[in-house]
């Protein structure tokens, strides 16, 4: 949940749906960045 605040602090849609889809795209935003972080192992076999 820090990890969503950092986005901002607050919601700021008013609309329960609106609100969702808000979420959602801080969500897809969050699982780039750590897509981004994320080291990629390549098995030599």
């Amino acid at each position: 949940m820090r990890c969503l605040k950092s986005f901002g602090e607050r919601i700021m849609a008013r609309d329960p749906d609106r609100q969702t889809a808000e979420i959602h795209i801080r969500i897809a935003l969050m699982n780039r960045f750590s897509a981004l972080g994320t080291a990629e192992i390549v098995c030599d076999g």
